[in-house]
């Protein structure tokens, strides 16, 4: 396998972090599959290591295949494809860590996201870092009506951090203004994006390394090649005080502010910089490493969100 970097290590304890978990859920039919496709296609360096239960759903690119081994394909770029089947807690346990940046498993169409995350907090090496469930735009609404699947569907959705609204191009203006309502009547807590053929920004599917973070990016929008990025806003804030981190969190992922991804490293009441991190509703705070500046990257949907309101709820704090 074509990767050689360490874990990153907690510079309190000097322990490993745990590795970051993205868990994409679904309805049957909903576009995980082609998700996590177009996620190998721009992983860019990343060393992912992808668990699905079955991998020869999977068309992946042949350019992109280094070797298969049992139930693990070896990907260009240091990434690995490995099929769980039922034994996921397996498949988890005989990762080599050393080597992995993130992990992201793609949960069977009937699968509950939420009981995949209960699951791994008993793993110490683990973390979850997001739950993004994808619906499928054209059948979503009668899926949720039917008394077989609705418990499924609402129960996908509750666990979510991230919902994406997929295939919009396949149903009327109507339809999503009908689908945008139910979803704000029901799971307003929740963040939500739309999105045409899977296509999620990585930046909101990845945690970035400690070490790769950067808080000085002034683009207008993740820039995954294919990806129209129009409807995203980036913007970076520079914070020089000292913050109730934990406040702050629990601000900017609880408010409807439009807000997507937020990454970057912040002081605490204490002057001890802390690495923040938030994918939709779920953030986490850790240690971050000696020398970096202080400052927060974020990205939003750019109808919505405001860098100026999002300062203002910061300093407010």
């Amino acid at each position: 396998m074509p990767m050689h970097s360490k874990r990153s290590l907690d510079s309190v304890n000097g322990k490993p972090l745990p590795c970051p978990v993205t868990i994409v859920g679904g309805y049957l039919g909903s576009g995980k599959t082609t998700l996590i496709n177009h996620l190998l296609s721009q992983a860019d360096g990343s060393r992912l290591a992808i668990l699905v239960n079955d991998f020869g759903e999977l068309a992946i690119d042949a350019q992109l295949i280094e070797g298969q081994e049992g139930d693990v394909i070896s990907l260009s770029g240091g990434c690995v494809c490995c099929s769980y089947g039922n034994d996921l807690t397996g498949a988890l346990l005989q990762l080599n860590l050393d080597v992995v940046d993130q992990v992201v498993i793609e949960s069977s169409g009937v699968a509950l996201p939420g009981a995949i995350s209960g699951s791994l907090s008993l793993l110490s090496e683990y973390v979850v870092s997001s739950i993004v469930v994808l619906i499928d735009a054209s059948t979503i609404q009668r899926h949720a009506k039917d008394k077989y699947l609705a418990d499924t569907i609402e129960r996908q959705l509750a666990s979510a951090d991230l919902i994406a609204i997929n295939k919009v191009d396949l149903i009327s203006d109507e339809q999503q203004w009908e689908i945008s309502d139910w979803l704000k009547q029901d799971y307003a807590s929740l963040s939500v994006i739309e999105v045409q053929e899977s296509k999620i920004p990585k930046s909101l599917l990845l945690i970035a390394s400690q070490h790769s973070m950067s808080v000085k990016e002034t683009t207008k929008g993740p820039s995954d090649r294919g990806h129209d990025a129009s409807i995203y806003c980036t913007f970076s804030l520079n914070l020089p005080a000292e913050y109730d981190i934990a406040g702050i969190a629990c601000k900017l992922a609880g408010a409807d502010n439009g807000l997507l991804r937020v990454k970057g490293f912040i002081k605490d009441l204490n002057g001890a910089v802390h690495t923040l991190q938030m994918v939709g509703s779920r953030w986490s705070v850790d240690t971050a490493p000696e020398g970096v500046s202080c400052g927060l990257m974020c990205i939003g949907l750019k109808d919505l969100c405001d860098e100026e309101q999002i300062n203002k709820l910061i300093e407010s704090n």
